[in-house]
């Protein structure tokens, strides 16, 4: 298949079927914990990157030749950024006409910025956006992101989909020691997640290779911690 892949079982999202909608490694980012590597295609230019006829065709097929197994969620996400698509509001809308599986899409919430982007992944059932820092200067260290970008934009492009989106959102952190665990940044990251409002909350630690070497998880300690910060709604996965 050119686009699908698995599916993949995750104590979050049950057995995901996953839909690869850029090149491997196209993204605005370049995490220093991406367990992928690093960013082959660094860019912030949204354009059409694959063939919409041959991508649905694929999931007919897929479900035509596989109906004994149970999908719990069709996972707009593979290995770049997926909103760098500009068809993906379509293809979501496209997907729900073919089958009945839930929607869902990871997105490291830049594009969220763009109001067309924001009401297109209205149509998905599950939106997993990335919040990894608070400040300018941790999003520059962590997320190494294209230049431009800011993350006091993409905190309140969060804030407005929320209004908007009907759906449920579970907000993923990424935490590494040493970069975004500072006890003070936690307090000021909880507060830009308290104005968006995500059903949950999700913390994450690098745990496989990473882009940038030497990235390591916090202690137990740190983590329980952070969630505590966080609050009810946050999880460690």
């Amino acid at each position: 298949m050119k686009y699908l892949y698995g599916p993949l079982t995750s104590r979050r999202m049950g057995v995901s079927l996953g839909v690869s909608l850029v090149p491997h490694k196209t993204c605005d980012f370049d995490c220093v914990y991406c367990q992928l590597g690093e960013t082959r295609v660094k860019t912030k230019l949204r354009k059409e990157y694959f063939d919409q006829e041959e991508l649905l065709s694929e999931i007919k097929t897929w479900f035509k030749n596989n109906p004994e197994v149970k999908i719990d969620y069709i996972t707009l996400s593979g290995s770049g950024e997926p909103t760098l698509d500009l068809k993906i509001g379509e293809v979501i809308q496209e997907i729900k006409n073919i089958v009945s599986v839930p929607v869902a899409v990871i997105t490291n919430s830049s594009f969220l910025t763009e109001p067309e982007v924001r009401k297109g992944l209205e149509s998905a059932d599950l939106v997993v956006p990335s919040l990894d820092a608070a400040s300018q200067d941790i999003f520059n260290k962590i997320d190494r992101p294209e230049e431009g970008l800011r993350v006091d934009q993409i905190i309140e492009a969060l804030v407005e989909f929320r209004k908007a989106y009907r759906g449920k959102i579970w907000l993923e952190v990424m935490l590494v020691k040493g970069i975004n665990d500072d006890l003070d940044h936690i307090r000021k990251l909880n507060e830009a997640i308290a104005r968006i409002d995500p059903d949950k909350i999700q913390l994450n630690t690098p745990v496989r290779h990473t882009a940038l070497a030497g990235i390591k998880p916090p202690d137990k300690r740190k983590l329980n911690k952070v969630k505590e910060i966080l609050g009810p709604k946050c999880e460690i996965l």
